[in-house]
C-alpha cells in the first residue's frame, strides 16, 4: 500500500500567517503540521508516500522533508499541485506514483490522537472496497456528513445546511486502485472543484464503501486560526501521534 498526503491549497483562511509560508509547515505544538501525517502513516507501516504541495512556498517542503529518512520512510516522493481544484483533484495527480497499488490518503492538515493500524487492516483484509473514517463533531456544516439508515451509510452530503447527522468524514481516506478512475469521471461542483465526497458516494453506489468510527480525538488544524490553536492545545495535552515517540 502506498500513502498519499495532500498538502495543496493557499491557506487564506489563516492569514497572514500563510503570507509568508504554506499552511502544512505551520506549527503545530512541538513539530510542523505536515510532519503529523507522515508520522501517522509511518507509524501504520505506509513506508512509500508521495506529498502534493502547491502554492508558492512550495518549494519549502523539499529542505524541511529532505528523502523522508527522519520519518523510517523507503520513499519520500513530491507532486506539484499548480492551481486549486479540490481534494479529488490533487488526488488524480497522484495516479502515476500509486503505480496501481491501493493507497491511503491523508490530508495534510487533519490530525488525529492515536493511529489508523486497526483501519488499514480492516480495507487490507477488503481491498475491493473504499473505507472511510468518521468523527463526532459540533460543528457539521463544515463537513462531508453521512446519512445512516439502520446503521448504514445510504450518502453523504457536503456540507449541508441541515446535517443529517453530528459525525464528519475525516479526512483520511482508503481507496482500491480504481479510485483514479472514478476521479477521472467527476465534474466540478457548484464550488469550481472536484469533491472528495463524490469519490466516496461513487463507491457507496456499488455498495463498496465500509466505514469505522476513529477512536480518540480528531481536528483538522487548517481550517482557521481557532482551529490551528485548538488542535495545537490537544496536542500539547495528550500528545498526537505519541507512539511515533514510543517506536523510534
Amino acid at each position: 500500500m502506498k500513502g498519499i498526503v495532500l498538502a495543496g491549497g493557499l491557506g487564506t483562511r489563516l492569514n497572514p500567517l500563510t503570507k509568508i509560508t504554506n499552511k502544512h509547515l505551520l506549527p503545530v505544538y512541538d513539530r510542523p503540521m505536515i510532519y503529523f501525517p507522515i508520522q501517522m502513516l509511518a507509524v501504520a507501516g505506509v513506508r512509500d508516500i508521495v506529498v502534493a504541495v502547491g502554492g508558492q512556498h512550495q518549494g519549502e517542503f523539499l529542505p524541511l522533508l529532505e528523502s523522508g529518512q527522519e520519518f523510517g520512510l523507503d520513499k519520500l516522493a513530491y507532486v506539484v499541485q499548480s492551481k486549486p481544484g479540490g481534494i479529488a483533484y490533487a488526488l488524480g495527480l497522484c495516479e502515476a506514483f500509486a503505480s496501481g497499488e491501493p493507497i491511503v490518503v491523508a490530508l495534510g492538515d487533519n490530525i488525529i490522537e492515536g493511529n489508523i493500524r486497526q483501519a488499514i487492516r480492516e480495507f487490507e483484509a477488503r481491498s475491493d472496497q473504499a473505507k472511510i473514517l468518521l468523527s463526532r463533531v459540533r460543528n457539521p456544516r463544515a463537513y462531508g456528513v453521512p446519512v445512516f439508515e439502520n446503521g448504514v451509510i445510504t450518502r453523504i452530503e457536503e456540507k449541508p445546511e441541515n446535517p443529517p447527522s453530528d459525525f464528519a468524514v475525516i479526512g483520511i481516506y482508503f481507496y482500491p486502485n480504481d479510485v483514479f478512475e472514478i476521479v477521472k469521471t467527476l465534474q466540478p461542483s457548484g464550488r469550481g472543484e472536484l469533491e472528495i465526497t463524490d469519490v466516496n458516494n461513487a463507491y457507496l453506489a456499488q455498495g463498496r464503501l465500509s466505514h469505522s468510527v476513529l477512536q480518540g480525538w480528531w481536528g483538522d488544524a487548517g481550517e482557521d486560526k481557532d482551529s490551528l490553536l485548538n488542535v495545537s492545545v490537544q496536542v500539547a495535552r495528550t500528545g498526537a501521534n505519541h507512539v511515533w515517540e514510543d517506536e523510534q
